[in-house]
């Protein structure tokens, strides 16, 4: 799907990032992660409404993928708790379903790696003003056989709902 989505673009990515978006098929990945809590009580609610980590923790991560060619399911389980969201190509833009919300990314690849920048958001169906639409910051990076992510996303008015930065062990190159 990022190959499709990001065109010749996809071989700016470095070579960690570009394996992990070619894996397909059923995948079991382990890593390092450490998570924030939610900045408030609003926050923490909605961060339960979402799936999203609701304490901070640090330690192991295991990430299950499921990729076919036209979705992929991402299950993380973090230290303490688990998060799955399901990811497709529509029309160049990758839609995640997480939680009672549906988020719309653009992918930018660059030699530094790949970011997701939202570009639109429902929440129990309803579009998202733009007003109230969350500050994300969705990141990969790479070195070596080591995937790096950088999630983070702030509310107006909420402060932080969910944040989490680790690494993926990345399986060898067939």
């Amino acid at each position: 799907m990022y190959c499709q989505a990001l065109g010749p673009a996809f071989e700016q990515l470095p070579q960690a990032v570009r394996r992990f978006h070619t894996l397909s098929g059923n995948w079991s990945l382990t890593g390092q992660v450490e998570t924030d809590a939610p900045a408030t009580w609003l926050a923490r609610c909605l961060a339960w409404c979402l799936g999203t980590p609701r304490q901070a923790t640090a330690g192991a991560i295991r990430f299950e993928l499921h990729a076919s060619p036209t979705a992929e399911t991402w299950t993380r389980h973090f230290p303490a708790q688990t998060m799955r969201s399901t990811l497709r190509l529509v029309r160049q833009e990758l839609h995640e379903s997480l939680g009672l919300s549906r988020l719309r990314f653009r992918l930018a690849a660059s030699p530094q790696g790949l970011e997701m920048q939202l570009v639109g958001l429902r929440f129990l169906g309803l579009p998202c003003p733009t007003w109230l639409m969350p500050r994300v910051v969705a990141r990969e990076y790479g070195d070596g056989q080591r995937l790096h992510f950088e999630v983070s996303a702030e509310v107006p008015g909420l402060g932080r709902v969910a944040g989490y930065r680790g690494h993926l062990d990345l399986p060898e190159a067939p």
